[in-house]
């Protein structure tokens, strides 16, 4: 009999790192005796029709994946810059791995970020969206929600959690690949340094896992998505519509090669033939968006990211700046990202000490808020571990 407690109890202490390392599992793709260990323990789900969900800037589309058992908490999944929204596959991959884990899956999508466009108005989007969840009877357990934040949706969650209206409705706040100071990262974006202070940021990194901190020249696409949130600073006004739609364009390619490449073919090269369409500046701007020339399009606007860094508006737009959230936040990061630099979560990771519950990880197995790398033993093993702190929650 107390060989058959024993066993109980260690299954009841075992089976939730089972679920997170099942989930690691599924999001990685994981193939052979991986695989099937980690379909022994999913849920099947199933995804409901879209629903409305009402923010203070007008209704928005969302969508509730329902596992057939749910054992957890409703999640809102956030995502990041992307024209798809809330039918790009990547989130959509992510929802289905969540549901099958037993969380209640809603994911909303800030129409700003649709458009590529970093403004505090996503920032009360997603405010609005737990308020209105946490009051469902369908959705709601305890009254709370966790919120997972993908991209700059990440920072931006953490923000919005902290507000007073959905502070004690926040179970916990995850940031995926997100930053902690907005103007920090567009400098990043267009100089590839990174601004704080590193010696003891590098120290710290070691105990969110890393054994180095990955800062390498930025993305194009992040860069390109900078100067569409600066266009009105760079152009004349009467430009500003023209070469948004260029750049637009040019980043719905770069979203499409990631999906579909035989599609973004076609688009990028309209794209170059609507650079010559432009007048001056904006024609060169938009050859160097076309060219990926970083090294020319990043020196013109740094010093023009450099000016918002007071700007009224960053307080809404970085967690460094705002009100940090009572909730338990988890930051993970993929630590050679170089869209948001995994500086940004190790550096967000120090300020918040002593001021928030707060825990983070920076993973080899993780690009760019995705989980696509080669994975290792180890890697697994940390990044399941960190779920399954989240799983506590």
């Amino acid at each position: 009999m107390i060989a058959v407690a024993l066993l109980v109890v260690i299954g009841l202490v075992a089976l939730p790192y089972f679920d997170a390392l099942g989930f690691i599992i599924r999001a990685a793709d994981l193939p052979g005796t991986a695989a099937t260990m980690a379909a022994w323990r999913a849920n099947a789900f199933t995804r409901d029709a879209e629903i409305t969900v009402p923010t203070r800037s007008g209704a928005i589309p969302g969508r509730f994946f329902r596992p057939s058992r749910q054992t957890r908490r409703t999640l809102l999944l956030i995502p990041g810059v992307h024209r798809d929204g809330i039918n790009e596959s990547r989130l959509v991959g992510l929802a289905e791995d969540l549901a099958a884990t037993g969380y209640g899956v809603l994911t909303v999508a800030a129409p700003d970020l649709q458009r590529f466009k970093i403004t505090p108005q996503v920032t009360d989007t997603i405010e609005d969206a737990v308020k209105w969840t946490s009051e469902q009877p369908q959705f709601r357990t305890d009254g709370k929600i966790g919120i997972v934040g993908i991209s700059f949706s990440g920072g931006l969650s953490i923000v919005a959690a902290g507000r007073e209206s959905i502070r004690d409705r926040v179970a916990f706040v995850m940031s995926f690949g997100g930053h902690g100071d907005l103007a920090r990262a567009m400098h990043y974006l267009t100089t590839g340094e990174v601004l704080g202070d590193l010696e003891k940021a590098k120290k710290s990194s070691a105990v969110l896992g890393a054994d180095h901190v990955g800062v390498h020249p930025p993305h194009d696409y992040g860069l390109a998505v900078t100067l569409l949130n600066l266009a009105d600073r760079v152009v004349p006004p009467d430009q500003v519509a023209a070469l948004s739609k260029g750049i637009d364009g040019f980043l719905l390619a770069s979203s499409l090669a990631v999906t579909d490449p035989p599609k973004a073919i076609p688009v990028f090269e309209a794209m170059k033939a609507y650079q010559q369409t432009l007048p001056e500046p904006s024609k060169t701007y938009m050859q160097y968006v076309n060219d990926r020339a970083v090294d020319k399009l990043g020196p013109i606007l740094s010093p023009v990211a450099d000016a918002l860094k007071d700007h009224p508006a960053m307080p809404s737009l970085s967690p460094e700046r705002a009100t940090p959230p009572t909730a338990p936040i988890f930051l993970l990061h993929g630590v050679d990202d170089n869209v948001i630099p995994s500086m940004e979560t190790v550096l967000l990771a120090e300020h918040l000490k002593g001021k928030a519950r707060v825990e983070g990880l920076l993973s080899g197995l993780i690009t760019h808020a995705e989980v696509n790398r080669t994975a290792t033993s180890t890697e697994v093993w940390r990044l399941a571990k960190f779920w399954r702190d989240i799983m506590k929650y």
